[in-house]
């Protein structure tokens, strides 16, 4: 066989492997890190906010919101190789929580498996995702509202005076409040390229 044809045959092996669709292994491995992902954010963010609210209260809360989850968020992303975020279908800011379309759908998808009795504590989707010629592995886990989040999170007459008008100055658009204990609050969303 000539240099050639082995460098033609090297590289047809080259284009098979690439061809060769992402096995369930690598897809349990894939969901495992985006899980793993998913969690350093919820625990870094969740830790940051408790102490604020210990320090500071609400008020507080609400700056770790807006200036520090941004920059752990992108910590994050960068660290692993992937996007890591939070969104929601009522969100504060467009810009870093507004849904993409397959966010949407896994967030009313967590609505209808919750009415059919799943809790949104632990509930999550995973799914490797071609869009655009691209292929990724998509990942969201539900974040329920829990007691401390109605604080800035509920009914907006139910909030002290002093975090609506740190709302209404740092989110004019504001539409991530009315939320009562339990309700889906958003989901963390973790997106990996395959290739």
């Amino acid at each position: 066989m000539t240099l050639q044809k082995m460098i033609g045959a090297a590289g047809l092996g080259v284009l098979l492997l690439l061809a060769v669709p992402v096995g369930a292994e690598d897809i349990d491995q894939r969901r495992a890190e985006a899980q793993d992902a998913a969690m350093t954010l919820m625990q870094a963010l969740g830790g940051e906010l408790r102490q604020a609210m210990e320090s500071g209260g609400p008020q507080a809360a609400v700056s770790v919101c807006t200036e520090r989850a941004p920059a752990i968020a992108a910590r994050i992303s960068r660290e692993r190789g992937m996007r890591v975020t939070r969104v929601s279908s009522r969100y504060r800011n467009a810009l870093l929580g507004m849904p993409d379309s397959w966010e949407a759908e896994t967030l009313g998808r967590f609505r209808e498996r919750h009415e059919a009795g799943e809790p949104y504590k632990g509930m999550s989707r995973g799914e490797r995702v071609t869009d655009g010629g691209r292929s990724e592995y998509r990942y969201m886990q539900a974040i329920p509202t829990e007691g401390v989040c109605v604080a800035c999170h509920g009914p907006r007459e139910q909030l002290t005076p002093e975090v609506r008008a740190m709302l209404t100055e740092r989110y004019p658009h504001d539409r991530a409040t009315g939320f009562a204990v339990g309700d889906l609050r958003g989901a963390f969303s973790v997106r990996q390229p395959i290739d």
